[in-house]
C-alpha cells in the first residue's frame, strides 16, 4: 500500500480536517482582530471596496475591469452583514480562511500528517500577501479557493478517487474562478500544459474531463457574451493600461525576488522544495505535474509584465507539498521523534517572530506616523505596483485616507442649492474611488440629505450613464486648475480643498460647484470614457 492511499482512509481524513478546521478558525480569528484594530486606528475603507459596492448595486455578468463574483460578493456583504468595514470584509476573512483549510486538506491528499499539515497551513497564515489580500473587499481573498479547489480534484483523481464527481467539482470551481478574475484562464492554461508534459496526462482520458471543461465554459458563457455585447472593454481597459504604462515592469531578476517579499522571505523555507519535491515526484507521487504547472504559470507571468502578486494564488499547493517534503525529510534522519519534536517548533517560532516584524507591510497594524517611523528605521520598503506618486504612506494604506473629507464638501455644495437646481445638478467624481465614495458614504454621513447618483467617466462607471442629470450645474472634484475649469464653466466656486496629509497625493483636489456650460466646450457623455 503507498504512503497516499494509506493516508486517504476515512480516519485519518477527519483528523486531517480537524487539524485544518482548527488552523481555519486562527486564521479567520487574525482576519478579524487587524480589521477591528486597524478602524480603531483610523484606517476607514479602501477606495477599490467603494467601486465594488457600487458594482454589487448593479449587478451584471461583467465589469470593465473585475468578474461579477467581487460585485456579488459586496452585495452579500451589505446586505448579510452590514455597511461597516468591519462588515464588508467578512466574506474575505472568510475565503482567507478557506484558503488555509484547503491548504492542509492539499497536504493530506498529498499523503502528508498532521506536522506537514500544521506546516504548511501556519507559513500560508502568516504570509503577508494573504494577511493583505483577506484584509479587505477583494475578488483577490477567494482566488486561492478556486485555485486550490481545481489543484485539490485533480490530486484526489490522479489518488484514484471518482473522476465523475472531481471532475465536476473542477469545472464548477474553474468555471466560478473564471468570473471572479480573468487570470484563472492563464493559470488553467499552465495547468493543462503541466498534466501533458508528465504522465498524469492520464488523468484527461475520461469522458468526465470533457464533461467538467464543458461545465467549465458554460459557467463562464454569459461573461463572455456580456464582454461580447459591450464590445470587449476589458480588452480596452487592458490596452489602454499597458499603452499609458500603468503598471511598474519588473525584470525577471526584480520579478522573483518580489517573491519572496510576498510570501514572507522565510517561506521560501516551504514553497521552494515544495516545489523541488513535485518536479522529483519520489516523497511526493504523482506530483510532478503541479511542479511543471508553476514553472509555466511563473514563465507566463514574467512574459506577460504581470503585476508580482498575480501569483499569490497559486502558492498554497507548495506550501503544502514544502510541509511534506520536511516531514519526509526528517522521517529520514536518525532520532525521527527527536527531529520533529525540535525541528518544527523551532521553525515555527522563526516564522511567527519574522513575521511580526514585517507585518506592518501587510496590514496597518500602526498610527500611519508611527508607521513611517516604523519603516523608515527598519528600512522596509513596500512593494508598488503602479506608476504612481505616493505620499508617506504607501497606496495600499493612504487610500483609506480622505473620503468623509470629499462627501463633507460635496454634502456642503449640495446642501448650498436650491430645490430646483437639487434635482438636476450633476455630481462628477474624477475616478471611481472619489463617485464610490459619493455615492456610498453621504447616506451614512446624512441620511435626510438624498444626493443623486455620482457620475464619473472611470471604467464601469462611464457604462452606468448620467443618470438625466443636467451638466449645466455640476458638483466636481477635479484636480484641474480653476483657470483650467473656467474654459469650460462661465462659473466655477471652490467648495473646499480636499487635504488629508495621509491620503494619495493625486487626492488632494478641490471640489467645486460648477454652472453654465460654455458653448465652445460641449458636454458629449461619450468623452468622458476612460476605461484605466
Amino acid at each position: 500500500m503507498t504512503s497516499t492511499s494509506a493516508n486517504t482512509d476515512a480516519s485519518t481524513l477527519r483528523d486531517a480536517l480537524r487539524v485544518a478546521l482548527g488552523f481555519a478558525a486562527v486564521k479567520l480569528a487574525m482576519q478579524f482582530a487587524l480589521t477591528l484594530w486597524t478602524q480603531h486606528l483610523g484606517y476607514g475603507y479602501f477606495r477599490d471596496e467603494f467601486y465594488y459596492i457600487a458594482c454589487g448595486r448593479h449587478l451584471a455578468w461583467g465589469y470593465v475591469d473585475h468578474g461579477p463574483i467581487v460585485a456579488l460578493q459586496a452585495r452579500l456583504g451589505e446586505l448579510l452583514f452590514g455597511d461597516s468595514v468591519f462588515s464588508l470584509r467578512i466574506l474575505s476573512a472568510v475565503a482567507g480562511a478557506a484558503a488555509v483549510f484547503l491548504t492542509g486538506v492539499l497536504a493530506w491528499a498529498f499523503g502528508g500528517r498532521r506536522p506537514a499539515q500544521a506546516l504548511a497551513m501556519l507559513g500560508l497564515i502568516v504570509c503577508p500577501q494573504y494577511i493583505a489580500n483577506d484584509g479587505y473587499l477583494s475578488m483577490n481573498s477567494f482566488e486561492p479557493v478556486f485555485w486550490m479547489t481545481c489543484v485539490l480534484a485533480l490530486v484526489l483523481m490522479l489518488g484514484g478517487h471518482s473522476r465523475r464527481l472531481w471532475w465536476l467539482v473542477f469545472g464548477i470551481s474553474a468555471g466560478i474562478g473564471l468570473l471572479n478574475k480573468p487570470s484563472m484562464t492563464f493559470f488553467l492554461v499552465a495547468v493543462g500544459v503541466g498534466l501533458l508534459l508528465t504522465q498524469q496526462r492520464r488523468v484527461l482520458s475520461t469522458r468526465w474531463a470533457v464533461a467538467g471543461v464543458a461545465l467549465m465554459i458554460l459557467i463562464a458563457l454569459p461573461n463572455v457574451l456580456w464582454q461580447v455585447h459591450n464590445h470587449w472593454p476589458t480588452l480596452e481597459f487592458l490596452r489602454n493600461g499597458q499603452s499609458g504604462h500603468k503598471n511598474i515592469v519588473l525584470n525577471p531578476i526584480q520579478f522573483f525576488l518580489a517573491q519572496f517579499n510576498n510570501m514572507q522571505p522565510v517561506n521560501a523555507l516551504l514553497w521552494i522544495p515544495g516545489i523541488v519535491a513535485l518536479l522529483r515526484a519520489k516523497s511526493i507521487r504523482d506530483g510532478r505535474w503541479l511542479g511543471v504547472t508553476f514553472l509555466v504559470f511563473f514563465v507566463m507571468m514574467m512574459a506577460l509584465h504581470a503585476k508580482d502578486y498575480y501569483l499569490a494564488p497559486i502558492y498554497p499547493a507548495y506550501f503544502a507539498a514544502g510541509g511534506i517534503a520536511w516531514e519526509r525529510r526528517l522521517a529520514r534522519l536518525p532520532g525521527v521523534q527527536r527531529n520533529r519534536i525540535v525541528a518544527f517548533p523551532v521553525f515555527a517560532c522563526i516564522l511567527v517572530v519574522t513575521s511580526l516584524i514585517i507585518l506592518p507591510m501587510s496590514s496597518p497594524v500602526l498610527p500611519p506616523a508611527a508607521w513611517v517611523r516604523y519603516t523608515t528605521a527598519l528600512r522596509l520598503h513596500g512593494s508598488q505596483q503602479e506608476n504612481t506618486a505616493t505620499g508617506p504612506l504607501p497606496q495600499f494604506y493612504a487610500d483609506r485616507f480622505g473620503w468623509q473629507q470629499e462627501v463633507s464638501l460635496v454634502l456642503k455644495a449640495y446642501r448650498s442649492l436650491s430645490p430646483q437646481d437639487q434635482q438636476r445638478v450633476c455630481i462628477f467624481g474624477n475616478n471611481y474611488g472619489e463617485a464610490g465614495a459619493i455615492d456610498f458614504l453621504a447616506p451614512l454621513q446624512d441620511p435626510h440629505t438624498h444626493l443623486p447618483a455620482a457620475l464619473s467617466g472611470h471604467n464601469n462607471y462611464w457604462l452606468w450613464g448620467t443618470h438625466g442629470c443636467d451638466p449645466e450645474i455640476s458638483i466636481a472634484v477635479i484636480g484641474d486648475s480653476p483657470e483650467a475649469v473656467a474654459q469650460k464653466y462661465r462659473s466655477v466656486e471652490i467648495v473646499g480643498r480636499l487635504n488629508d496629509p495621509w491620503a494619495m497625493p493625486y487626492e488632494h483636489k478641490n471640489v467645486c460647484l460648477l454652472r453654465g456650460r460654455r458653448p465652445s466646450a460641449p458636454f458629449h457623455w461619450a468623452d468622458e470614457r476612460f476605461y484605466f
